[in-house]
């Protein structure tokens, strides 16, 4: 699934199964692999998921962290406020693992929270951040390299928009 997308340009997607989820997943995680072996395991990027309860941020998530090579149980970081994964880099040569971080501001009462749990030093530092409800942190959350809002239609399809903020969010959705 190739999806040309520039800094700032949004692309609409209409996804009418479960099924198409895991196919962006897994083309997305195709990206991100191809992202971890051009800069190594020091691959810094985030990706927000917006979107109401149920639109399916989570099974978006699950499929691509499965995709990455994430092994075992994904739990949804609901109550965790964050859950770490570290998968082995693509690059044979490289010695490093990649550090994936999920993280759910759902239950966020005020912005300072994700300054008081100390994220800084997280997104700060090399790794993929995958963050469901970015809106909830406020101004403290650097930009995000690639935005997917996720709706649910009466249809019971999930009309997707995806975003490029960066051109390191490009490179990751440019196949």
């Amino acid at each position: 699934m190739a999806i040309e997308v520039h800094p700032a340009i949004v692309k609409s997607l209409l996804w009418s199964s479960e099924d198409q989820t895991r196919a962006f997943a897994q083309a997305l995680a195709q990206q991100v692999k191809k992202q971890v072996q051009s800069a190594g395991p020091e691959l810094n990027a985030s990706i927000h998921l917006r979107g109401d309860l149920g639109a399916g941020k989570t099974t978006l998530v699950r499929y691509l962290l499965k995709a990455l090579g994430v092994e075992g149980r994904i739990k949804s970081p609901t109550y965790a406020v964050v859950e770490p994964y570290t998968v082995s880099s693509p690059d044979a040569q490289a010695l490093k693992p990649i550090n994936i971080w999920h993280f759910d501001f759902y239950r966020f009462n005020d912005p300072d929270e994700w300054e008081e749990a100390g994220f800084r030093e997280i997104f700060a530092s090399p790794g993929l951040k995958l963050v469901e409800w970015p809106e909830k942190a406020g101004q403290h959350l650097p930009t995000a390299d690639v935005t997917l809002a996720i709706e649910l239609t009466h249809a019971d399809e999930r009309r997707v928009s995806v975003q490029a903020l960066t051109q390191a969010g490009a490179r990751l959705l440019n196949a």
